[in-house]
């Protein structure tokens, strides 16, 4: 299904036409559950990866044992979506049979791969591949036209409290023989790494500079724009909610810098990164309903309408993905905000 996103309440360029020097494109990926090929865009899908290629492993130390099983977790999910979309028989209660229940309880979180030592390697889970054709905003080298992404699913890692990432970038004509059966870890630390598997519905927009990122003098004026906070009602049009980033999963555009302020996301060989991906929690929240889509619009209120791929990242954030654009065998850079 095609997505397509509401004009903007408010022509910003209009009010402030210096915005023009802020403004730039993004590609909103629109995931929602389906079952996608590897030659196929999407989020938590099979990826196109050559058998004869090694599969990326984690070796940094930390605890693999202990957390969910990979199994349980989409088990559990497809319990809770076959049972919330039933009709309830006449005089029941929706939701989870009674039988449902108890194979619900029984999934817990436990230290459910003993065998393994905090250095042995694990496989790193696959989280998103996108193709240049589908994703016009896509970074990367130009003589590459895949960008696969995947995640090692524990929050320790570098010294730090996120993920692991791995970026390939490769020629999609290279690849011959797929692999079929692509490793997954036995326990992530956290359900929310393990995504829905989503084809995608790209659509491009435009963007807005971050206002945190804007000169202090263009940021004081739109600040003087919007009015007085207490003053306002709910549908007052704001600047970071309604004119600025795109919610939700996309690739390009602007960083986001709600929860730390702005920061320049600088490679080792001392060039300013690009904001290749951003993985979201929620495609859209209570402050972001003017970018949910028209096609999404009647059904926007519905259990986990907005949380299609089921991933989460920092507290109900989000977490964008910079590469180096002068060699992309750096690794990326990560940056969680709100």
């Amino acid at each position: 299904m095609t997505r397509t996103t509401p004009a903007r309440p408010v022509d910003i360029k209009a009010v402030f036409p210096e915005l023009a020097a802020h403004r730039r494109t993004a590609t909103r990926l629109h995931p929602r559950p389906g079952k996608p090929g590897p030659q196929e865009s999407s989020v938590g899908g099979p990826l196109l990866w050559p058998a004869d290629e090694p599969w990326p492993m984690c070796t940094q130390p930390h605890r693999r044992r202990y957390g969910d099983r990979v199994s349980d977790v989409r088990l559990r999910r497809r319990i809770l979506a076959e049972a919330w979309s039933r009709t309830p028989a006449p005089g029941r209660q929706p939701g989870p049979t009674q039988e449902e229940g108890d194979v619900l309880r029984s999934l817990k979180r436990g230290r459910h791969a003993p065998w393994l030592e905090d250095t042995d390697p694990i496989p790193m889970l696959a989280l998103a591949q996108l193709y240049r054709r589908d994703v016009p905003d896509l970074a990367g080298p130009a003589d590459h036209d895949l960008l696969q992404v995947l995640w090692c699913p524990f929050d320790a890692h570098d010294g730090r409290h996120e993920p692991a990432v791995e970026l390939r970038w490769r020629r999609s004509a290279d690849v011959a023989d797929v692999l079929t059966d692509q490793p997954e870890p036995e326990v992530v630390g956290s359900e929310g790494y393990v995504p829905v598997a989503c084809v995608l519905d790209p659509e491009q927009v435009v963007e807005h500079q971050d206002i945190e990122a804007l000169p202090e003098d263009l940021r004081e004026r739109i600040d003087a724009w919007e009015g007085d906070e207490d003053d306002l009602d709910e549908d007052a049009v704001l600047y970071r909610s309604d004119l600025s980033t795109a919610p939700g999963w996309k690739a390009g555009g602007f960083a986001r810098w709600h929860g730390t302020g702005p920061a320049t996301m600088t490679c080792d060989c001392g060039r300013e990164m690009d904001p290749v991906l951003t993985v979201a929690s929620q495609e859209w929240d209570n402050g972001s309903r003017s970018w949910i889509p028209l096609e999404d619009r009647p059904a926007a209120d519905a259990m986990d309408a907005n949380i299609p791929t089921q991933v989460t990242v920092g507290r109900w954030g989000s977490m964008q993905v910079f590469a180096c654009p002068a060699d992309a065998s750096y690794p990326p850079r990560l940056s969680f905000q709100g």
